[in-house]
């Protein structure tokens, strides 16, 4: 199964790349459109769940290779600091490229993974 998330379609958008492979465990997927799935329950007092996500991402150019790891726990939770961080940096003229742009054209990308991490989202280059 082949699923195209809002983030591979704008990679293609400001970088060239031949190639773009996605995968994802279908389980959550699953879980989605299973109406016995419960709902999550909040595992502290933050509100967050205690479902973890991951994001892993390996960019090969020749022999070269780099990856990136990004995880934390909540996804849904991540959206609103992510949402307030881009909104804190356009407001503030902080934006690389004006207009309709994809988020990696606007920001420098790690300074604005950093700027969520460790509370929100834990980063690794590796």
């Amino acid at each position: 199964m082949a699923l195209s998330l809002a983030e591979t379609i704008t990679i293609s958008h400001h970088l060239r790349t031949p190639e773009i492979r996605v995968f994802m465990n279908l389980t959550p997927i699953a879980d989605l459109r299973n109406p016995d799935t419960p709902v999550p329950t909040a595992a502290d007092e933050s509100g967050r769940s205690s479902q973890i996500f991951l994001m892993d991402v390996i960019v090969r150019r020749g022999s070269e290779e780099r990856r990136i790891v990004a995880r934390g726990r909540d996804i849904y939770a991540i959206s609103a600091p992510i949402v307030v961080e881009a909104t804190q940096r356009v407001v503030n003229h902080l934006c690389k490229t004006p207009g309709v742009v994809a988020a990696g054209e606007a920001f420098d990308a790690q300074d604005f993974l950093n700027s969520l991490s460790p509370e929100h989202l834990v980063v690794e280059i590796l």
